[in-house]
């Protein structure tokens, strides 16, 4: 499938089965998914916005996990159903590198807001006293907005380093939507820069911040166990319950969908699948939070 003029200007995705049946199947069970993923979510937004005793930085960092749910979801699953009803599943390269920008920022938002819950949550446990002034909403406004300007920082040096190569072909990917290694494949350009990158930012994003959130809630643990009063330790677990819940969410689906052998980018019904159920279960048990 080399294009007439070897420039690469549509991508082929070919994510899923092409047996029709089993497309329609597919349609119907990622619909519903998606739906449950919004509802989900929108549901955690209102309530949050409604109760004014919900206006605390946690629930402020909680908002703003559920807006990169549905900024995230919405990236993937529209053009996936559309793919998927039709005869043939493409995107243009234009189409393609927007998707890649997009999906990157909020993945990465994602993972940086959790380290960024699991500090509120460290204040709150163990340096309590002084939770006010390290957690005032100034300081808030500026981890969540750090959140979001570091990953749109990171993903511009990721789609600006895949926009200067040259894709001569072929022009299939065995994917269901357009990410960095993927994309790779299909060059004919040097991509060696585009490794390193890559590398910088697994550390960074993956590693970095998964260790910093372990070793948060290693001193939070650390703490309640030092605490003698039964209900002490009681209120102080139900005070980052949720956010624990919420990170072993979505670490056992990151960990399940890139790092077990089987699970990477050539299985991608096993991958979207992971993803999804990521944003759903990561919904309910916010929804649940809120409760």
């Amino acid at each position: 499938h080399l294009l007439l003029d070897l420039t690469v200007v549509e991508i082929v995705l070919q994510g899923f089965s092409g047996d029709p049946w089993l497309q329609v199947l597919f349609s119907a069970f990622f619909l519903l998914l998606y739906l449950m993923a919004l509802a989900g979510n929108v549901i955690i937004v209102m309530a949050i916005g409604l109760n004014p005793s919900l206006h605390t930085p946690m629930y402020f960092f909680l908002t703003n996990l559920a807006l990169l749910d549905i900024l995230c979801t919405s990236t993937v699953l529209p053009k996936l159903l559309e793919g998927l009803v039709a005869t043939r599943s493409t995107i243009s390269y234009g189409g393609c590198m927007a998707q890649l920008f997009f999906l990157t920022w909020f993945l990465g938002a994602e993972l940086l807001l959790l380290t960024a819950m699991a500090y509120d949550c460290y204040v709150a446990i163990c340096q309590p006293l002084h939770y006010q002034a390290l957690m005032s909403w100034p300081i808030c406004i500026l981890l969540a907005g750090g959140v979001w300007v570091v990953s749109v920082v990171s993903t511009s040096v990721h789609t600006g380093l895949m926009a200067r190569l040259y894709f001569c072909g072929p022009n299939q990917i065995r994917h269901f939507l357009c990410e960095v290694p993927t994309l790779l494949l299909l060059s004919c350009s040097p991509t060696m820069l585009n490794n390193v990158m890559i590398v910088i930012a697994d550390v960074y994003f993956g590693v970095v911040n998964f260790l910093l959130t372990m070793l948060s809630y290693g001193c939070i643990i650390a703490s309640i166990v030092r605490m003698r009063s039964a209900a002490g330790k009681r209120k102080a677990f139900s005070t980052c319950s949720s956010h624990l819940l919420v990170v072993t969410l979505y670490y056992s689906t990151v960990i399940y969908t890139y790092i077990l052998p089987g699970s990477g980018s050539s299985s991608g019904n096993g991958k979207v699948v992971a993803l999804l159920n990521k944003d759903v279960n990561m919904a309910l048990g916010r929804v649940f939070a809120c409760t």
